[in-house]
């Protein structure tokens, strides 16, 4: 499946990736990729002769946007820390919603056993 979620083991750390689908524009050739750790969220970007890599820590993910169309999402991660937000663009509608969910369940980890609950 090429945009099903796959399981990686980096450094004795569990991640899950994301690969936005190669019918959508600008992933003909080089499919995006965010790869959600137990520390960070990274996109990767490849083009012909170059790589961009973003990664935000996250302790520092402020919000996690998803826009859903027809089919496919566009997702957008923005960073407390004031840099340019994660963008990614031509993900399935529930790799967007597993992104979202991976990174609100690390946060509440992070934030210690001590949440508000609600009544």
């Amino acid at each position: 499946m090429a945009n099903a979620s796959f399981l990686n083991h980096i450094n004795g750390m569990d991640s899950e990736s994301f690969r936005a689908s190669r019918w959508t524009s600008g992933n003909h050739l080089f499919p995006t990729v965010i790869m959600v750790t137990d520390r960070a969220v990274v996109r990767h970007k490849r083009s012909w002769f170059s790589k961009d890599e973003i990664s935000f820590n996250l302790s520092k993910v402020a919000s996690v946007h998803i826009k859903t169309g027809l089919i496919w999402s566009d997702i957008l991660i923005e960073s407390s820390g004031g840099t340019d937000p994660l963008a990614s663009h031509g993900h399935t509608k529930a790799d967007a919603q597993r992104i979202r969910a991976l990174v609100e369940e690390a946060q509440g980890t992070l934030n210690g056993p001590e949440r508000l609950k609600l009544c």
